[in-house]
């Protein structure tokens, strides 16, 4: 007889699968890559709401600091790794409209909340009971968007633009990214570093 346990497993071996035929590596890879991830946040504390909002508030430059970083090191690495045929990725179309709303919307409930996508699992591993209500939240938020999307959301959605990147807009040459990447990496290091947050995780510093 099919059991509710049985299903629970049959979905967890789908979850693994399908992260194997994405072609990002093996699950083993995944997971170690995970941890590095989960411990650069939790060195830089990022996860934390002090943190998210001290740069909301602009008393706190961490987590910019760590953005543009990261995603001028990133830019570099994955344009080499994907003409080598180490990676790959799927690029987004650009709908402008949706990307202002969404964008908003997004922005204000991080500031107000303190957390994102990527730092609120480090949060439910700590046990943080806040990051719960704010995962709820997200579920009612996109049942909301999908059942409405047709009637509310689509005819907000702007024109398409299409899958725009640096690389078919303005040259899919290894000097614009080496270029662009490192014009972020040097916004990191020029922008001060200020932290808000104290040793004791208690708040703010008076």
């Amino acid at each position: 007889m099919y059991s509710a346990q049985d299903g629970m497993i049959a979905r967890l071996e789908s979850m693994f699968a399908t992260v194997t035929d994405e072609g990002h590596g093996s699950v083993l890879l995944v997971f170690v890559l995970g941890i590095v991830f989960g411990s650069i946040i939790q060195y830089t504390k990022v996860h934390k709401f002090e943190k998210i909002a001290g740069f909301s508030v602009l008393k706190d430059t961490v987590v910019p600091k760590m953005l543009f970083l990261a995603i001028g090191l990133a830019s570099i690495m994955l344009y080499f790794m994907v003409k080598m045929g180490y990676a790959s990725y799927h690029i987004k179309p650009m709908i402008l409209g949706g990307l202002i709303i969404g964008g908003t919307i997004f922005g204000a409930s991080m500031a107000i909340f303190g957390k994102c996508p990527g730092t609120g699992p480090v949060s439910v591993a700590e046990g943080r009971i806040d990051i719960m209500v704010g995962a709820f939240g997200g579920i009612l938020g996109g049942l909301f968007f999908t059942l409405f999307y047709e009637p509310i959301f689509k005819p907000l959605m702007g024109p398409n633009m299409g899958k725009l990147s640096i690389l078919n807009t303005w040259s899919d040459s290894p000097v614009v990214i080496l270029i662009f990447g490192i014009a972020l990496v040097a916004v990191s290091v020029a922008i001060p570093l200020v932290e808000e947050i104290d040793n004791d995780d208690i708040g703010y510093k008076e």
